[in-house]
């Protein structure tokens, strides 16, 4: 039998043992075993992805405006929509370019969470758990980066325009945290020396010595299990040489690029996300603030959506055209979502209970809205239970996003004080896993 032969049949056979169990009524299977089926059943059919950009809408978009509008409605408050390329699923108003490029973007409009403050939510959103006093998580770059090894020597977690809770590698360690930079026009900090290269290797020398005599005898662990400092410095002087810097340069790509993504901080940093991920950075993350709109609520939200339509649809384009669409998953939105009502100052406070997000690539389907909620407003205040259907929880799109970069969700950690941490206790979506 051939090589081709042997992995569909394997594939055949692992995807429907849980299936044909349960048809047959037999529970033969072992807790293992279940655990493998059910794994194959939800993981997606083609090749995982190998990348994640994560488009960071800090202050928490209104779904309304963005990717959830109910346009004539009494939650609706005058905001509304524009038809896409997907018969039957609308955008706010403002996403003329995104619109075309809806048919590989899936919209989850039942995110559901527990937490209504800026800090914990971003928390939550970003590693897909709550926070707790006792533990620091890892955030999905730094999953992906833990879980990959790579030849590159440029960091493989960026973070671009970086807020106030960047991505961090958590129980992983801090190597894992993202590399932070600015607006992606200026310089990469702190990759220049101010010396001859001659000194500067000197001084690396002289450094390096130091180090040998202090940490001989019982210290000679001291940079694997404590320091890094040594890891961190040879990581550090590779990528000051290195020619992959030049990913970070968004002066390099084609005028007529750079003015597709938008003349703006977040164009730029979308346009070095693509860069990078072709220099083989595993997650980059590009924040746009400015979403807390407590007041003049469609004011400042036409702002927001002005900046992000063109660099979001631009990045999908090069995405494709790079052949890098399907290996890298595109996740935007940010920590909750607006309520479907306006206070007396025009604004939308912090809603958790129905919000969206959207995901592309990464062998995701592409062309569907998951979940929904409801346009109507029963005595002016939305029954939280009721309103919204087909709910997933932060957790459920974590285990999703994960299982589609290949890595799963309930593989367990040993934190450094002894304590198994699964990267996950969502769900996946199967109805996003192609």
């Amino acid at each position: 039998m051939s090589d081709v032969a042997c992995h569909s049949a394997d594939h055949f056979s692992r995807r429907t043992l849980l299936r044909a169990a349960g048809a047959s009524g037999l529970l033969w299977l072992t807790p293992i075993a279940e655990r493998l089926a059910r794994a194959e059943e939800a993981a997606p059919r083609g090749k995982p992805a190998k990348s994640i950009i994560v488009l960071w809408m800090q202050g928490g978009p209104s779904q309304l405006e963005t990717f959830d509008p109910h346009p004539n409605s009494a939650v609706a408050f005058g905001a509304q929509a524009i038809d896409t390329a997907v018969p039957d699923i609308q955008l706010g108003a403002g996403f003329e370019q995104l619109a075309e490029q809806m048919p590989q973007i899936a919209l989850v409009r039942s995110i559901v969470s527990k937490e209504g403050d800026h800090e914990r939510a971003t928390y939550n959103l970003k590693t897909g758990w709550r926070p707790d006093p006792t533990l620091l998580h890892p955030s999905l770059g730094a999953i992906l980066t833990h879980q990959t090894t790579d030849n590159v020597e440029i960091p493989r977690h960026i973070s671009i325009l970086p807020g106030a809770w960047p991505a961090r590698g958590g129980y992983l360690g801090d190597q894992f945290d993202a590399f932070k930079i600015g607006d992606p026009q200026g310089p990469v900090p702190d990759v220049k020396a101010f010396v001859s290269k001659e000194r500067f290797q000197k001084r690396v020398q002289h450094l390096h010595a130091l180090e040998d005599n202090f940490a001989r005898g019982r210290l000679k662990d001291l940079d694997s299990q404590k320091t890094l400092h040594r890891t961190s410095i040879n990581a550090a002087t590779s990528m000051m040489s290195s020619e992959q810097l030049k990913a970070f340069d968004v002066s390099l790509a084609p005028q007529s690029q750079r003015d597709a993504y938008g003349d703006t901080p977040f164009g730029r940093g979308c346009l070095a996300a693509l860069q990078l991920i072709k220099a083989g950075v595993r997650c980059v993350e590009v924040m746009l603030d400015g979403w807390d709109t407590h007041a003049n609520n469609h004011e400042l939200t036409r702002g927001r959506i002005k900046i992000l339509d063109p660099a979001f649809a631009q990045l999908l384009r090069d995405l494709k055209a790079e052949n890098l669409l399907d290996s890298t998953v595109v996740l935007c939105g940010g920590e909750f979502g607006r309520t479907p009502r306006l206070n007396p100052l025009d604004g939308r406070d912090h809603w958790p209970h129905g919000f969206s997000m959207a995901l592309a690539g990464g062998g995701l389907r592409g062309g569907v809205a998951i979940g929904e909620t409801s346009p109507e407003l029963p005595d002016g205040k939305p029954n939280i239970d009721r309103d919204v259907k087909q709910q997933v929880r932060v957790e459920d799109l974590h285990a999703t996003v994960l299982t589609a970069l290949g890595i799963d969700p309930q593989t367990e950690m040993m934190t450094r004080i002894g304590r198994p941490m699964k990267f996950s206790e969502g769900t996946p979506v199967k109805e996003l896993l192609s």
